[in-house]
């Protein structure tokens, strides 16, 4: 199973990949300087590495984003656990506390046993 998602999966985007980065071999500047006649801040790099770079900057910040949103749902989630477990204490207290003492054997002891007098 896990062969086969590796083959429909991650060859195709692995194809994909290649594809951009061959395609998009060409130096690309970006500045941050747009009044300035020689930049004073600029990247110059191939296209590909600065596509890729952007997409791995857009996925960290999205499952950062993510991350911080979920935040409420962890912190409910750690609460009522806590509540869960102080309840399961309690229950199992309370079954030690009302559990019915054990019962007075109705059998006679038999002649050779240690409670016959």
């Amino acid at each position: 199973m896990r062969r086969f998602l590796t083959l429909f999966f991650l060859v195709p985007i692995a194809i994909i990949v290649i594809a951009i980065s061959v395609a998009n071999r060409g130096d690309l500047t970006i500045a941050l300087d747009p009044i300035g006649d020689p930049p004073i801040w600029s990247v110059s790099a191939p296209t590909y590495r600065l596509l890729f770079t952007a997409f791995g900057l857009g996925g960290l910040l999205g499952g950062i984003a993510t991350w911080l949103q979920q935040s409420k749902w962890r912190r409910t989630a750690r609460i009522e656990r806590a509540k869960t477990q102080r309840l399961q204490q309690e229950v199992e207290r309370l079954h030690r506390k009302t559990r019915p003492a054990p019962l007075p054997s109705l059998v006679p002891p038999g002649p050779g046993s240690r409670d016959a007098a």
